[in-house]
């Protein structure tokens, strides 16, 4: 029998808020370990750091409304409003205190929660995700700017299958290839795009934000993103009060180019790594 990957866990999903949530859940002892998914993949980009994450402890990795799997909402599909979800889906799940690890659309969400619900974070680890609209690459300005019904393609699923091949070094497995083409299905992936077209609006909102932001934040950047430039990780460091920023040799997806190493950063991080900064 082939060996799935998450086997023998399985993702499931859970009631919130009145709609279906997709996250898997992993026993253990220890501070909680809250994930959310990037865009346009799922929880299943963690394919390659899945094992690394348990054994720091135990871990909860959630598709966010509108995102991998789980129902769209489209109240929740802005960076702020996703923040202030955040902080109740984790009183949905009984967590006073986490460790949060947010790549991608999880960075804005992250640290709007984090400004709002220090108390909740011990640490955070965000990166490759947009905190201003002059350091985004061409590719996410064209969609953040296009008129509605003037992006994307017919089958969103076919389309993100051809970007993630395109924009990853190493090819993910067939099995989480196929669970981001089923994330992307149909209309999903322009439904998920307005989350990023809030940016005007939310990411000056977020900037003004920073300074008040105690929270211990890792940022993780891909040197070579051509989505999100590594001068929003930079940005980030400067404004933070307490940020320590680490730039890989990959493109966008660092977890997948570089899953060693970014697992190695997110490690040493939550292990103690927070406390130095």
């Amino acid at each position: 029998m082939v060996k799935t990957i998450f086997d023998p866990l399985k993702p499931a999903f859970i009631p919130v808020e009145g709609f279906n949530l997709r996250m898997l859940r992993s026993p253990g002892p220890g501070l909680p370990i809250l994930v959310t998914a990037p865009w346009p993949q799922s929880i299943y980009a963690f394919h390659a750091i899945w094992d690394g994450l348990m054994r720091l402890g135990p871990v909860v990795a959630v598709d966010l409304p509108g995102f991998g799997r789980s129902d769209h909402r489209a109240e929740v599909m802005s960076p702020e409003a996703m923040g202030q979800f955040i902080v109740r889906l984790a009183a949905e799940l009984g967590i006073a205190r986490c460790h949060a690890i947010g790549p991608d659309i999880g960075t804005s969400a992250m640290l709007f929660a984090a400004a709002v619900r220090p108390d909740l974070f011990e640490s955070l680890a965000v990166g490759s995700g947009g905190v201003d609209m002059d350091l985004l690459g061409k590719g996410l300005r064209g969609v953040i700017e296009a008129k509605p019904g003037r992006y994307g393609e017919p089958d969103g699923g076919a389309q993100v299958v051809g970007t993630i091949t395109r924009l990853t070094r190493k090819t993910p497995p067939a099995e989480a290839m196929e669970d981001f083409r089923l994330s992307s299905l149909g209309r999903r992936w322009v439904e998920a795009a307005d989350y990023v077209r809030a940016y005007p609006r939310d990411l000056p909102r977020l900037q003004a934000l920073l300074p008040q932001v105690t929270t211990p934040v890792l940022v993780l950047s891909g040197k070579d993103d051509p989505i999100v430039l590594p001068a929003n990780g930079e940005l980030l460091a400067r404004n933070l009060p307490h940020a320590a920023h680490r730039v890989f040799d990959a493109g966008h997806f660092v977890w997948e180019d570089d899953a060693a190493g970014y697992m190695a950063a997110v490690s040493a991080w939550i292990t103690g790594g927070y406390r130095q900064v």
